[in-house]
């Protein structure tokens, strides 16, 4: 009976996934191309054996959003924050990147994130009160009670879009490009915004794949940790490349329920099918019509501030390079994380050449 456990854990996976891609849609991605996606990373962990799947992740949906003003400079962002993961993929040098700056001050970059996320949902809940409001309600209570994210996330966007659609006779028309089941090529452009947003994306992305990947791999019970980082990142650069190029959004890293089920490498190859066949038939672009971008406040709430920050801020603070680390944290909190993260390197090299402790 693995393989029913095996499903149950993937079709977990991707109820979670569901509401972050609607909030992909409210951003202007095309669902459809987003597929490939899927098809790739799954034909890839199925011939690697490699356990740790892509899926819609919140943070680089928050990010994106945030940093791009429009499709073409979001899919942009994507396309250029891909590039460069490829190289770091491809070259092996994920894992030397940490090295060099320290747990702490990428644990900094990180909990930094978990207030960005919280910030944007306070602006999802300030634009659509209702739905956006009682999201957060709904979130905060059902995550004090089951402490499962899963459960947050499915019960605050159902409870908020109920609650809109019934209302507030709530139904949105989403752009063609959105729904359409074609593939448009999008090109690539190069801005200022387009540049710092990649670098954030891809400074983001760093962090997320080694800690998301590896708890993943945890996860497994396996020893040594089965994650290999390196396939990991080059895996999320192709996929996310080729989706950008035909306005998909991006798939990255996530922590999966699939690494718990008894055969993980099947569990999560059966989640991403799943999506795939969610999106390929169109289910998801139907269900998008009725839930407000704003449901998903709760949930970008609950995993910044419960989820993100505070692990991540105490291993930050902890130790040599606190103060740095906080100041990563702060930056990345009020810009973007690249910023955060060239502000810690800076600090931690340049201070010691001045005599200054940090």
């Amino acid at each position: 009976m693995h393989w029913l456990t095996d499903l149950l854990a993937a079709i977990g996976v991707v109820l979670n996934g569901i509401p972050q891609g609607i909030m992909a849609m409210s951003l202007g991605f095309a669902i459809f191309p987003t597929l490939f996606s899927f098809i790739f990373a799954s034909a890839v962990n199925g011939v690697f054996g490699a356990v740790a799947p892509l899926s819609f992740q919140a943070e680089s949906l928050a990010l994106t959003g945030k940093l791009g003003r429009d499709l073409r400079e979001r899919t942009s962002i994507i396309f250029g924050g891909s590039v460069i993961m490829l190289v770091i993929g491809v070259t092996g040098t994920l894992t030397k990147i940490v090295d060099i700056l320290g747990n702490n001050i990428m644990a900094g970059m990180m909990a930094g994130v978990g207030i960005m996320l919280a910030k944007i949902a306070l602006s999802l809940a300030q634009d659509q009160r209702l739905a956006g409001g009682l999201s957060i309600t709904i979130a905060i209570l059902v995550y004090l009670l089951t402490k499962d994210l899963v459960w947050t996330i499915v019960v605050s966007v159902i409870g908020s879009s109920l609650a809109a659609v019934f209302g507030q006779h709530y139904r949105a028309e989403l752009p063609a490009h959105v729904t359409a089941r074609r593939f448009v090529f999008t090109k690539p452009q190069v801005n200022v915004r387009v540049i710092r947003g990649a670098l954030s994306l891809a400074c983001l992305n760093i962090g997320a794949n080694i800690s998301y990947g590896l708890i993943t791999g945890q996860m497994t019970g396996q020893k040594p940790n089965p994650v290999n980082l390196n396939l990991l990142t080059g895996t999320q650069a192709i996929a996310d490349m080729g989706t950008s190029l035909l306005g998909g959004a991006p798939v990255e890293a996530i922590i999966s329920a699939t690494g718990s089920a008894p055969e993980p490498v099947v569990a999560g190859i059966m989640m991403m099918l799943l999506m795939a066949a969610v999106l390929a038939f169109g289910w998801l672009g139907k269900l998008g019509k009725y839930v407000p971008s704003a449901s998903i406040a709760g949930f970008l709430l609950i995993l910044g501030v419960a989820v993100i920050f505070p692990a991540n801020a105490a291993t930050a603070l902890h130790g040599a390079n606190g103060t740095v680390a906080a100041i990563t944290l702060v930056v990345t909190a009020i810009a973007d994380p690249f910023a955060g993260l060239l502000s810690g390197a800076v600090l931690k090299f340049v201070l010691p050449l001045l005599g200054l402790g940090v």
